[in-house]
């Protein structure tokens, strides 16, 4: 890891962090109002199914495929989550399940981890946030992503991380400005604070979530090789990620959430784009063959 990387990775951890503080000193003076919460939604939900259904379900796992200008705007959206270049996010992705919760994880709170309360603590300070300054888990992107080095298209996407970056931040930005009517504090830097820095840091640990507490904390009922659990409560913040104990015993399904009531946004979008001719090749695991994996009682 450059000098530059861990730079920016510092940044991007610690700014958002900043900003949820002023925005609590904000609103201990001035209620959050219809305008900012709706910019944070749109922003929120954008860049989250950028990273769930793009990043994640269709071009880590090939659980769908889609149309080529759906497939590069999942990747943008994606990028506006500031959570890496796109190329780097899956190549450290499909590491992390081709060594899940053993040496060469980037992120698991148990490989390494030691014993006893420090060693959990450490494991997942680790799994959350700490592996984002270690050169030591990082990923081979010619290894692990071949497919998405050799697309000329996702290249310049990876390639244009940093302005992407800016553009997450100046849309809301300017939206806040034009639904205001042109006010720079009230309507631009209010919606810059919630729906840009603010809508980062939550979706960043809402994401660091599924790696640190999906990896130690929850329900299990497949028999798999790692530790991996569903957390229920982060099912809507997550988009329906934090069926991860599920998604580790099937990596390739497009739905994370295999029971009726487990729910999953980002799968019914899928859903939706099948239905709309929009995607398929959609992976399904049927009952039947959930039932093969269940751990014996």
């Amino acid at each position: 890891m450059t000098r530059l990387e861990r730079s920016v990775n510092i940044a991007a951890v610690v700014l958002p962090f900043a900003a949820v503080l002023a925005g609590g000193v904000v609103l201990w003076h001035q209620f959050l109002g219809a305008r900012d919460i709706a910019i944070f939604a749109a922003m929120y939900v954008l860049s989250a199914l950028g990273v769930t259904v793009g990043f994640h379900r269709l071009l880590t796992h090939r659980a769908f495929q889609t149309r080529p200008w759906l497939r590069y705007t999942l990747a943008v959206l994606g990028s506006l989550s500031l959570q890496g270049p796109v190329i780097d996010w899956v190549a450290d992705h499909r590491k992390h399940h081709t060594f899940t919760d053993e040496d060469g994880d980037p992120h698991s709170p148990h490989a390494g981890a030691g014993a006893g309360l420090r060693g959990m603590l450490g494991g997942l300070w680790h799994a959350h946030v700490g592996w984002l300054f270690s050169s030591q888990g990082q990923a081979s992107s010619r290894r692990f992503a071949p497919d998405l080095v050799t697309d000329p298209v996702m290249r310049r996407i990876n390639r244009s991380f940093p302005l992407l970056a800016l553009a997450s931040l100046l849309l809301p930005f300017l939206a806040g400005l034009a639904l205001s009517g042109g006010s720079f504090v009230a309507g631009g830097l209010s919606a810059l604070l919630w729906g840009g820095l603010v809508r980062i840091f939550l979706l960043h640990h809402v994401t660091w979530s599924i790696n640190s507490i999906c990896h130690f904390f929850g329900r299990r009922r497949f028999e798999t090789d790692d530790h991996s659990t569903n957390v229920f409560w982060l099912a809507l913040p997550s988009l329906g990620e934090a069926w991860h104990h599920n998604h580790h015993a099937f990596p390739r399904s497009a739905f994370h959430g295999l029971r009726w009531y487990e729910l999953d946004p980002s799968g019914w979008l899928i859903l939706g784009l099948e239905r709309l001719g929009l995607a398929w090749d959609v992976v399904k695991v049927s009952p039947e063959r959930a039932r093969t994996r269940l751990a014996a009682p």
